[in-house]
């Protein structure tokens, strides 16, 4: 069962795919990178839910914050060795030090921050390795939600009306309950 932080990150190090992804993304060197959302989320889920195998999730998500080369130009060149490097992987990279423009929000602070400000609480999770190879966990609003299979808008989201519609057409676009369906996604 998943109770603490430290069974993700155990289940997590269980995982030669997690783990090869994360060697990946590690080996770039990126500025306060994390891999996050559906990649940690999906696998929580998909134990919770004593499945096989794994859920297919859509991409596997590197953020990263560089305030000194915030071009989307520069996204592309790091997804694109990602790929090259490791092709296995769905693999979508973004610098949050420019993502707040395609999102029309004021700038964020760092990784951390855009993770915060994700849709959902139990979307809002990031993994790395640090320098010693020890998975590294962050989740703003703790774990409960996630695996409690309860889903729920950010405070973020929450204290912002107007986003509020994105997130109800991101619940009823991501349909999470056809494929997990202990799941609770509040409306």
């Amino acid at each position: 069962m998943i109770t603490n932080e430290q069974a993700i990150i155990q289940m997590i190090k269980e995982d030669p795919w997690m783990m090869e992804a994360l060697h990946s993304v590690q080996s770039l060197k990126l500025p306060d990178w994390w891999i996050c959302a559906g990649f940690v989320r999906a696998k929580i889920w998909d134990v919770l839910h004593e499945y096989k195998q794994r859920t297919a999730i859509q991409d596997v998500d590197v953020i990263y914050f560089d305030e000194e080369n915030s071009n989307e130009t520069e996204e592309k060149q790091w997804e694109n060795a990602l790929k090259e490097a490791n092709s296995i992987f769905p693999w979508s990279v973004k610098n949050e030090a420019r993502m707040h423009v395609v999102n029309h929000i004021p700038p964020y602070k760092s990784s951390e921050d855009a993770i915060a400000k994700f849709p959902e609480t139990a979307t809002s999770l990031g993994v790395k390795l640090d320098e010693q190879n020890d998975i590294t966990l962050i989740a703003p609003y703790g774990i409960s939600d996630v695996v409690n299979m309860y889903v729920k808008p950010t405070p973020y989201f929450q204290e912002h009306p107007e986003l509020m519609m994105f997130y109800h057409q991101r619940m009823t676009k991501k349909n999470w309950q056809t494929y997990w369906p202990k799941v609770t996604i509040e409306t």
